[in-house]
């Protein structure tokens, strides 16, 4: 209320405040109290008891409802409250209006019982009739208008009511109680529910508490004691199933940064040389981003954990991105030393490429192109432009010197028919009778081959194997005789037979006797050295036979 309204109350109108008070009657007396009722709540069930009641006569209050509790008098009423429309009771004002003027000030409550007494009361038809509560049971009201609340065997005085029926007072009292149970009801409920987080039933238990600290209520207080009992079991047993949780979460989550971390330490610790640095570097730059949103979305880590996470990220990136740098610029340095050895490599092959010594210069060509190969790569741009410069010196060269081959080819084409039919006549000398004619037929042959000059490249083996086969046949054959017709081999063969005969006769008389004396082991390796002997003989003597001995 205004400070105006509260400066027209009288000192003898106050109302003595002992405990709880509301608001307006507690902090701007009765004048406040008679604003109310004339501005906000005309007609109301409760209003006569204040209108009817002097100044001078208010009855001292022990212990009024607090601002949370005030009656419907005193503040505005609550749904099930709320007086009738305006049109349906008209208010005193209504009855004699005042002339049209600055609005007076709100007359003092002793003032309005005055014309209210003057006047006939009009009717009230109360708009709600509240719900009888059966929390009234734990409480009294004894003749002083003084209510109680029964807690186990004891009784605690929660307020008055002034100007209602104790009926009414103490059903004022059970109400109040009612809403403080239903919140505890619901907050019941609500620690039940999964998805209701424990910070916020812990807040709605801490000010239900204030609430239950601070309320002068009338009803089971035990049962609402028991509920706030059960809820902070429960609250307890959730904070402890929502810890679990985000235990759970926090070590998921560990497994998860873990695993960035490790790809990016995997991809940090690449051969240089093997490292795809485009693909690498976007990998890394997708696992920041991950790693971001992990942070921005995702269940937070413990300090420690995460510190230590990054920082093994951090130094995976930093030595990646180091290494990255080292690579370029070694690259840069070797495709420079590259591109020089090669342009070396170019003005050689393009001083080679008008050179018609071609053997020399194609096995020059050839140990290029092996430089080539050792010297690395330059930048693609430079390494393209110098190959084709090296290709073409290279091309100028080949295509020459195969022009030039192909005219020699259509010229060996000549030679090859007349090695032809040279081959066909050296075939005539197999198989070899007479060794002398067969050699003199074989030279004739040779003089004229080595007259008919070069064949074609591929057909340089066919006819070169040709013609030595024959030449191996007659000089193995020639090679036989000398051997037959050497004396020193003829007298080393007849010594042999000479030699292996005597040692058989040894051996024949040596085994007479051991086959007299019965020794059966002695005849037995006598025997098998005899048949030895036998054979060797046999064969010395067709070597001599050979040999002509």
């Amino acid at each position: 209320m205004s400070d105006e309204t509260t400066s027209t109350t009288p000192s003898d109108e106050s109302v003595e405040v002992q405990a709880e008070t509301p608001p307006q009657v507690a902090e701007e007396g009765p004048a406040a109290q008679e604003a109310v009722a004339v501005d906000e709540t005309p007609a109301t069930e409760e209003a006569p008891a204040v209108a009817e009641t002097p100044a001078d006569e208010t009855p001292a209050v022990a212990e009024t409802p607090a601002a949370d509790e005030a009656p419907a008098v005193a503040e505005t009423p609550a749904a099930e409250e709320t007086p009738a429309p305006a049109e349906e009771t008209p208010a005193p004002a209504e009855e004699k209006p005042a002339p049209v003027a600055p609005k007076p000030s709100v007359p003092s409550p002793a003032a309005l019982a005055s014309k209210m007494a003057a006047r006939p009361t009009p009717p009230v038809t109360p708009s709600v009739v509240h719900e009888h509560s059966d929390s009234a049971k734990f409480g009294r009201v004894d003749d002083e208008g003084h209510v109680f609340v029964k807690v186990g065997d004891e009784e605690r005085e929660v307020g008055s009511y002034p100007g209602a029926s104790p009926d009414e007072a103490l059903q004022y009292f059970a109400r109040k109680y009612d809403e403080i149970a239903a919140s505890a009801d619901l907050l019941v409920q609500r620690v039940a529910n999964p998805d209701v987080a424990a910070k916020e039933v812990a807040d709605g238990l801490s000010t239900l508490k204030e609430h239950i600290a601070d309320a002068h209520v009338v009803g089971d207080l035990a049962a609402l004691d028991a509920s706030v009992t059960a809820v902070e079991a429960a609250l307890a047993a959730k904070r402890e199933t929502e810890q679990a949780a985000r235990a759970e979460a926090r070590a998921a989550a560990t497994v998860e940064r873990e695993a960035i971390v490790a790809e990016a330490e995997a991809i940090a610790g690449q051969h240089p040389d093997q490292t795809q640095w485009k693909q690498s570097g976007e990998r890394m730059r997708a696992l920041l981003d991950t790693w971001k949103q992990h942070q921005r979305s995702g269940t937070k880590l413990d300090k420690p954990t995460e510190n230590s996470l990054w920082q093994r990220f951090s130094h995976a990136r930093n030595h990646f991105d180091k290494g990255r740098r080292t690579y370029f610029a070694q690259l840069d340095s070797t495709r420079a030393e590259a591109k020089g050895t090669k342009e070396s490599l170019v003005k050689e092959a393009e001083a080679l490429a008008t050179s018609t010594d071609w053997g020399p210069t194609a096995r020059a060509f050839k140990n290029l192109m092996d430089q080539w190969r050792q010297a690395g790569r330059a930048s693609r741009t430079e390494d393209d432009a110098l190959w084709e410069r090296f290709k073409t010196a290279q091309d100028t060269f080949f295509n020459a010197k195969d022009e030039v081959s192909a005219a020699e080819e259509e010229e060996f084409r000549a030679n090859l028919a007349v090695k032809e039919e040279l081959l066909k006549e050296a075939e005539q000398i197999l198989p070899i009778t007479d060794l002398e004619k067969a050699k003199a037929q074989l030279r004739t042959v040779q003089d004229r081959w080595d007259a008919a000059g070069k064949v074609p490249r591929a057909d340089i083996d066919r006819t070169e194997k040709a013609i030595r086969r024959i030449e191996t046949a007659v000089r193995e054959q020639d090679e036989k005789k000398w051997k037959s017709s050497n004396p020193e081999v003829a007298a080393r063969a007849n010594s042999m037979v000479t030699q292996l005969r005597s040692s058989i006769e040894t051996i024949e008389a040596d085994l007479a006797k051991a086959t007299a004396s019965g020794n059966e082991k002695k005849v037995k390796d006598l025997t098998a050295r005899l048949e030895s002997q036998q054979v060797w003989l046999k064969q010395a003597e067709a070597a001599g036979d050979e040999f002509g001995s």
